[in-house]
């Protein structure tokens, strides 16, 4: 029999996302030229969850802006995803807007993702009596179904779901008890949200042990029971998959209060909804309004506010006894050895060997490994490493030098390694005569057909080396490119690869040159022997990722699409940059002096329209000039420094209000193309070659139509 007291408790950001990319092909785009989709793939999975269900309560959870306790905890969750889209930044307030005009409370928790808020608020609700439904498309969640909080899955490709309780999570996820989500997560890890789990462990071997030990905790304590590679990769990593399994779980203790007359679901404002559809250009919607109203009356129910609870998590990187408070020892499960502990005042309790830099790490570094780095500073040091390279079949190489930019870079060293914790940084000279001869004695050995050259976005130490005469003819291995093969959705940086792959931690740039702006050093203007970990360990780590990225090509049966398309692109592209493209210079000054003269008759005709001289690129002038002179509109937008909003969107919906919009949006766009183009590419010319270089990047996904 159907619970009469039934919660639906939906996740926001996850409904919002799938809606977003269910149209990424076909965005719905309004006169306005808004992009809607995000908005309306959202508000059609509301009306349709209303339609189907008819809850009696309900809520949308959503994540705070800001941090929340995991982020403190681990600087690099979900660090690998890409900046929220644009027009899902500018659709959250609109959603928002709506939810508040349905009248159902928004729930958010600062520190907190929503999905702590939903695990808690389902436990609470459960206690009251409830059956809850958790409307979400992520897996994580599995870990709350129980006899009376079900799983509400959004099936992907369509707008059908699937039920999922505690016999369904246990049989797709090939569990024994929807807990058990927690330690499959704490074992092989979640890339969706940057849990590193145990390195090696897959899915596959994750439930087995899972099967034989029941959970984490019991599999830490019977390691002995394991053999060979497994028990290598298990004891190796036990405060790694400890603190997997901290972030992987899913807390039900948010401070948040459950008051079950405020779910209660009531009767929408059509008035509300229909000035928002109306601003949307939603006519489908205006047209079935009404339609999702409460079955049952609710006039019991409390009105909420719309305001985010302000209760935050207490700072994270604090280390204490007292209850409740978040405790690194605690988190990975630890006692804490008396003699690795230190009391302050507070009674804190604080690891010996913690700083900022190793705070929640278990990542191997240069001062935890033994590792062999030379550094080639004389000729006789020289002449044995030219003798040793000489009889290598691969090695790794990486350039260091004074720009970004490879065209206008000069070399200040170069690292190689065929050893793995092995390598060698030679420097160069600023001297470029004297650095062109040290280099040429190495042109033999680099442009050997026969070497496998190995690399990290290996097309930039191509077009540096072209610059010196040299051409590296041998096959090459590009550890970005194979990553981005595997995983095109997440980033493809050195030191992001290394941490989820080799579980280690690089010497990171800025510690070396000092963080972006005008402080920071040149490459050239540290000395050599500082250089040289810091290199020898980019050319180290790079051969070791080589080993690993190509086994997992392999297995992808991605070997031929990596060696026979993508890697040999590489060289094709470097020629590319090298070359650069002709640019005539001549018509583009024609072209500008026409837009230029364009442009000032087009000024002067919005002064004519307006009445009066005044600068039609300043926006603040301009303001007054269209909404109080002329009284474009009846009630303009202003921005958050008090003055008239001119942005092109508020301009293009007054577009038939007046001639003179017309003509200042004709103005604007003339200037952009003058100002980023015509003007802009004579500027962007190499002048040692005379042509216009720019970078072309394989590790880039492209989405739409």
């Amino acid at each position: 029999m159907q619970a009469t007291k039934r919660l639906f408790l939906l996740d926001a950001y996850a409904l919002i996302y799938r809606s977003y990319y269910a149209f990424i092909k076909n965005p719905r785009i309004n006169s306005k030229g808004q992009n809607t989709s995000a908005i309306f793939g959202f508000v059609n999975t509301l009306e349709d969850i209303i339609k189907r269900e008819n809850p009696s309560h309900m809520a949308v959870c959503f994540d705070p802006p800001g941090p929340t306790f995991r982020h403190e905890a681990f600087e690099q969750y979900k660090a690998q995803r890409e900046e929220t889209p644009e027009v899902i930044r500018w659709s959250v307030p609109f959603i928002k807007k709506i939810i508040e005009a349905y009248k159902i409370p928004i729930l958010e928790v600062m520190g907190f993702e929503a999905d702590d808020v939903i695990g808690t608020i389902s436990r609470k609700a459960e206690k009251a009596g409830f059956e809850v439904y958790m409307m979400t498309p992520d897996k994580d969640c599995g870990q709350l179904v129980t006899e009376k909080t079900l799983m509400y899955r959004p099936k992907y490709g369509g707008n059908e779901f699937e039920i999922l309780g505690v016999e369904e999570v246990k049989q797709k996820y090939g569990l024994t008890s929807p807990i058990q989500m927690i330690d499959l997560l704490g074992l092989m890890g979640d890339s969706s949200d940057n849990i590193p789990g145990c390195p090696g462990i897959g899915e596959v071997t994750a439930k087995r042990l899972l099967a034989d030990f029941g959970s984490i905790d019991s599999l830490l304590e019977h390691t002995y029971k394991l053999k060979g590679s497994l028990k290598e990769k298990i004891t190796g990593n036990i405060e790694l998959i400890r603190f997997s399994k901290f972030l992987a779980t899913i807390r039900t203790d948010v401070p948040i209060d459950f008051n079950e007359e405020q779910l209660i679901r009531e009767a929408a404002d059509i008035e509300n909804l229909k000035e928002i559809y109306e601003s949307l250009e939603f006519r489908t919607m205006i047209g079935r309004m009404g339609k999702f109203q409460p079955t049952a009356s609710s006039d019991q129910k409390n009105k909420i506010s719309a305001e985010p609870q302000k209760t935050t998590l207490e700072n994270s990187r604090k280390y204490s006894k007292e209850k409740d408070q978040f405790s690194l020892w605690d988190a990975f499960g630890m006692s804490v050895p008396e003699e690795t502990k230190k009391t302050n005042s507070e009674d804190e309790i604080i690891p010996d060997n913690f700083t900022e830099e190793n705070k929640y790490s278990t990542l191997e570094s240069l001062k935890s490994i033994h590792h062999s780095y030379h550094l080639i500073d004389n000729e006789v040091v020289f002449s044995d490493f030219i003798e040793k390279i000489s009889a290598q079949n691969f090695f790794s190489l990486d350039t260091e030098t004074t720009s970004l930019d490879s065209m206008a870079a000069e070399l200040v060293g170069m690292s190689f390694s065929w050893i793995k914790n092995e390598a060698y940084y030679l420097p160069f000279p600023s001297n470029q005569e004297e650095s062109q001869k040290k280099i040429l004695r190495l042109k033999t050995i680099l442009e050997n057909e026969k070497i496998l050259v190995i690399g990290q976005n290996i097309k930039y130490d191509l077009v540096v080396l072209k610059k010196y005469g040299i051409n590296i003819r041998g096959k090459l291995f590009d550890t970005m490119i194979a990553h981005y093969l595997l995983q095109p959705e997440l980033r493809h940086g050195m030191d992001y690869l290394a941490e989820i792959y080799l579980n280690y931690r690089t010497v990171h740039i800025d510690e070396l040159i000092g963080a972006k702006g005008k402080n920071q050093k040149n490459m050239r203007d540290i000395p050599e022997e500082e250089v040289c970990p810091y290199a020898a360990e980019d050319a180290d780590i790079t051969l070791q990722l080589k080993y690993v990225l190509e086994k997992e090509l392999q297995e992808a049966n991605l070997h031929y699409l990596a060696y026979e398309v993508e890697m040999p692109l590489i060289k094709v592209l470097a020629e590319m940059e090298f070359n650069g493209v002709g640019i005539d210079t001549f018509s583009l000054a024609q072209s500008s002096l026409k837009m230029t003269t364009d442009l000032d008759l087009l000024e002067k005709e919005i002064q004519k329209l307006a009445g009066v001289e005044f600068n039609v690129n300043s926006p603040k002038q301009l303001g007054e000039i269209l909404f109080e002179k002329l009284e474009i509109g009846g009630k303009p937008k202003k921005t958050k420094t008090g003055q008239y909003s001119t942005s092109e969107e508020n301009l293009e919906n007054l577009r038939s209000k007046h001639p003179i919009i017309e003509k200042i949006l004709e103005q604007r766009g003339l200037k952009k193309l003058l100002s980023t183009y015509i003007d802009a590419l004579p500027l962007l010319i190499n002048p040692k070659t005379g042509n216009l270089h720019t970078s072309f990047n394989q590790a880039v996904t492209s989405t739409g139509g």
